[in-house]
């Protein structure tokens, strides 16, 4: 029998990734498929009457070892892919959509599920039950129940041409990201560039059997180069294949895919009933419609670009005075704001960096969620990994109780897509009155060990972790019943407070000693550095927050549009978003929405927002931690009660209100960004 589709008999039921075959997946797929279906139908022919019991709650827990074996699936297709896995995936992917429509345009389990929809006020139910039945009669009529015969088959084609749409979409900016190379042979090109990032550009090309020094376009090579690289010319050519992945009118171009993706995603609401996809979608966000978003967004942008505007212009007068740069472009903006900075702060990365050895790291935000919530981390070596840089640990409450296990996995390779990001091997729920714990795990892509340094990170990395592991957080301390609301199940715009709050304890001195020490001498961090730290963390904060919401508003541009059929050029419809927020010259050979994986490829459509969205809550839920101390044991617990620990039980607004005892207020955030008085 195929090891995916049977229970795991691992330690804590952990996927056993050294046994699993790429060849495994597809068969399991389709077996899952099947089971799941049979499950499907025990609930539709229940000669009973439907109750939520016997259909609400079965429908939430069928299908359990398909989730499980997509989730691992999907899983390694982003951490570490090959073209076998991608190949895998187009079928897949197809397989899952018309499955996942089997079920929402099911007439008989429609009716049953709105029998019990109709009669909920008669049911005596939890918030949680109540809940559930909500998302799982809106699932249905949001996504097709309702419809025609004729138009439910157009929904399904719609679906399974956008999940492999998607997919080709991100395989292309992967394939752009690991194709270029910079090769370097004269070291006089590499002037500028701190010793690691040297050391590091000469492994990649020994790597790749090549002399000299190798810039590639991950990030741990990128940034350095775009930061520190004297050579104008140089950077500007980086720059420029960075800005053109899936712009080059090649096989790996992604501008048809991103005009089919916005005119199919119209299309599906339109037949739902819905003006555009973004109306569809910001239904079930704390936003609730475009309106709202783009009143958000253009809101702040009024209060950051008069900022951002006098920051442009400081930091041109600079680079010209410097360097004589008559007109600052993109590939100058890295290099001369990280002068600038270290002029007015005397702080640079490759001063910090020694203090943020990634072991370091990872002890410091241990013990930050120790202090906090009572949790222990112990490293084991006793469940299987998919790659040897995956750290494994399982993680306890302070009463020794078994809270969760965690995967970490830090560094970039060629398998693995750019960024970083927290995912779910396996959800909480309880089920048969055992709490089932998560299985969670963060990826991200940070500077890799050298042959004489350690994993030294930028203090962006350092936020990075900290950010990532907010998410973790959410998904290790759920403690729902029901899988499809627990943890990171929440509304979109809700799901990063978790992780930007988090952020904030990188910023304090009583957090900064636990772990930044020097990693040869053991130093603590010094004072003057903590506040310097603290001091240009609002550095070019208008220009950040301009660049923040020119991504939100392109993302609306695309989706809050009635009618993306009459656009033919990305690059013009870009340009036109980009209008009121643009402070560098356009570059012609650049697009930015054809390597935009947030919406194009993962779950961030209509929803880019939410990042803007969840600081203002963030901001707000960190003025209640420092009034009563950034370790206070009082409000940590009300975080966890009340926001962690909860998912999607509940409207987000009801458990922050709960927890802050009020509404969040944007004075903190646009306070803390240093663009009103404090």
């Amino acid at each position: 029998m195929n090891i995916l589709n049977k229970p795991f008999d691992t330690q804590f039921h952990t996927a056993p990734f050294s046994k699993i075959k790429n060849e495994d997946f597809l068969p399991a797929i389709k077996k899952g498929i099947e089971d799941a279906k049979a499950e499907i139908d025990a609930i539709t022919n229940n000669p009973e009457a439907p109750t939520f019991q016997n259909t609400i709650e079965a429908l939430d827990f069928s299908g359990e070892q398909l989730d499980r074996i997509s989730s691992i699936f999907f899983n390694l297709n982003s951490a570490e892919t090959n073209d076998e896995i991608q190949k895998i995936a187009q079928e897949v992917s197809p397989l899952l959509s018309e499955f996942s429509n089997d079920i929402t345009l099911n007439e008989t389990l429609f009716k049953r599920v709105k029998a019990v929809y109709d009669a909920k006020d008669s049911l005596d139910l939890t918030t949680e039950q109540l809940t559930l039945l909500n998302k799982k009669y809106k699932g249905f009529s949001r996504n097709g129940a309702n419809l025609p015969e004729d138009k439910k088959q157009q929904l399904r084609d719609i679906d399974k041409e956008l999940s492999k749409l998607k997919l080709k979409f991100g395989e292309n900016v992967l394939a752009e990201t690991n194709k270029y190379e910079l090769h370097i042979t004269n070291e006089a090109d590499l002037d500028g560039l701190p010793e690691s990032a040297k050391e590091e550009a000469k492994q990649t090309a020994e790597q790749k059997g090549k002399d000299g020094w190798m810039i590639t376009l991950q990030y741990p090579s990128y940034i350095p180069f775009m930061t520190y690289a004297k050579n104008r010319e140089l950077r500007k050519k980086l720059a420029l294949a960075f800005g053109a992945k899936g712009f080059n009118n090649d096989a790996l171009d992604n501008q048809d895919i991103v005009l089919k993706i916005a005119k199919l995603r119209h299309q599906r609401a339109n037949l739902l009933g819905y003006k555009t996809h973004a109306h569809f979608v910001l239904e079930e966000r704390m936003a609730k419609n475009p309106e709202t978003v783009n009143t958000f967004l253009n809101d702040l942008l009024e209060k950051a670009k008069p900022a951002a505007e006098r920051e442009f212009k400081t930091l041109s007068d600079f680079a010209k005075e410097l360097d004589g740069i008559e007109q600052l472009q993109k590939w100058d903006g890295g290099y001369y704001s990280e002068k600038l900075k270290q002029k007015l702060f005397d702080l640079d990365d490759e001063k910090l960096k020694p203090y943020f050895k990634l072991e370091n790291v990872i002890n410091g935000v241990f013990t930050i969620a120790e202090k906090l919530y009572g949790l222990q981390f112990e490293e084991i070596n006793t469940i299987d990994k998919y790659h040897d840089d995956v750290l494994t640990y399982k993680v306890t409450d302070s009463d020794g109780n078994y809270i969760s296990i965690f995967y970490a996995d830090f560094f970039p390779r060629a398998g693995k897509r750019n960024g970083a990001w927290m995912t779910v091997y396996k959800p909480q729920y309880v089920k048969n009155g055992e709490n089932s714990r998560p299985h969670i795990s963060i990826v991200c892509n940070f500077t890799k060990p050298t042959k004489t340094k350690p994993s030294l990170l930028t203090f962006n990395e350092v936020t990075t972790l900290f950010h990532e592991f907010g998410h973790a957080l959410h998904g290790m301390l759920a403690n729902t019943t029901y899988p499809s609301i627990s943890g990171t199940s929440v509304f979109w715009d809700f799901v990063e407070l978790p992780s930007q709050v988090l952020e904030n304890w990188c910023y304090e001195k009583e957090a900064l000693e636990l772990f930044a020490t020097h990693y040869e001498t053991g130093e603590v961090i010094p004072m003057d550095l903590i506040e310097k730290i603290k001091a240009s963390a609002t550095f070019h904060e208008g220009m950040q927050t301009l660049r923040q919401l020119s991504f939100g508003l392109l993302d609306m541009s695309w989706h809050a549009n009635e009618a993306p059929e009459t656009i033919n050029s990305v690059k013009a419809h870009e340009q036109k978003a980009f209008e009121n927020t643009k402070l560098y010259p356009d570059v012609a050979e650049n697009c930015m929405s054809t390597s935009f994986s947030h919406i194009f490829q993962g779950g961030y459509s209509s929803g880019y927002y939410s990042y803007k969205w969840a600081e203002v809550l963030d901001a707000d839920a960190f003025e209640f931690f420092k009034e009563e101390g950034i370790f206070s044991k009082n409000v940590a617990q009300k975080f966890k009660d009340n926001v962690l620990s909860q998912g999607g039980t509940e409207d987000p607004m009801t458990l922050y209100k709960r927890f802050r005892g009020k509404e969040p207020q944007p004075e903190a955030l646009l306070k803390r960004a240093g663009l009103i008085e404090k």
